[in-house]
């Protein structure tokens, strides 16, 4: 791992057209899962739902899975126009969540923004994506409220991922976070568990740590080239996150006959050069 230094300052991108929902692991397959057949075994799978989120509002969530890859993708929207998505990688044992952030024209930010947060992929967390893939619903016009809301999990991102390595760490990593090659954080701890396993070096460079740097909350900070200690939060409003199993008296063991469904929010906490590069934390 590289030691703390200057990063280049990602140079602002030619307008674009607003972001269409970028796609996580594969092209999205025609119908949603539960109104027909489905694909063979081994096959991605696309599962669309209607959420309701915490602040009340539904949204349409589309819930990918693929078996043979052994991995898990969520693409939301948010009523604000922010497009949020997630992968599980089994297999590597790596959670992707990527942010793309619609800028404020009239402020003169760019049309949007990417982020990506990398952090260890722990398997109670999500349900597997052998049973993702059999998941149906009976009325897809239903609206779906997570059963477990659970706690808000800060995170202190303080490492960052080399974009140009990153397939090393997952092979979903270049496909979704390409938008976010510049802004692809992780944690020390994180990057020492995948060190561990086997993950080059030369993926992980280290961030300065603003808790050692005594930086100002952005949102504080009036100069846009400022360095400055930069949040953001995000909710996966709605996911399969265990299994139910139940028990009969036809049969001697518990079996699965279902899927609780979680809400779990994210604050993550990360060092930027300067502050023009987190123009969305406003708050005092």
């Amino acid at each position: 791992m590289r030691g703390p230094g200057a990063r280049r300052v990602p140079a602002a991108r030619p307008a674009l057209p607003l972001p269409l929902p970028l796609l996580l692991l594969l092209p999205l397959l025609g119908a949603p899962r539960g109104l027909g057949a489905g694909p063979g075994p081994g096959a991605p799978a696309e599962l669309r739902v209607r959420v309701r989120l915490p602040d009340g509002q539904v949204a349409e969530e589309s819930l990918q899975a693929d078996s043979g890859a052994d991995s898990i993708g969520l693409e939301l929207r948010q009523p604000d126009g922010t497009l949020v998505s997630f992968v599980a990688d089994f297999r590597k044992d790596v959670k992707i969540f990527r942010a793309l952030i619609l800028g404020e024209l009239e402020k003169g930010q760019s049309q949007f923004q990417a982020l990506c947060f990398v952090t260890r992929l722990h398997h109670n967390e999500i349900i597997p994506s052998e049973a993702m893939v059999k998941l149906r619903q009976k009325n897809p016009r239903a609206v779906r409220q997570a059963e477990e809301v659970r706690g808000l999990e800060q995170l202190y991102m303080d490492v960052a991922v080399n974009f140009s390595q990153g397939a090393l760490l997952s092979p979903h990593l270049h496909n979704v976070c390409a938008e976010a090659a510049e802004a692809i954080y992780t944690r020390q701890d994180d990057a020492r568990f995948w060190l561990e396993r086997g993950v080059d070096s030369s993926v992980f460079e280290a961030l300065p740590k603003i808790s050692e740097l005594e930086l100002p909350r952005c949102g504080q900070v009036g100069a846009r080239a400022q360095p400055c200690a930069c949040r953001y939060s995000l909710t996966l409003a709605w996911y399969p996150c265990s299994l139910k199993y139940c028990h009969s008296r036809q049969r001697p063991a518990p079996y699965k006959c279902g899927i609780r469904s979680c809400q779990k929010s994210y604050g993550f906490h990360f060092y930027v050069a300067q502050r023009q590069l987190c123009l969305w934390d406003e708050d005092p």
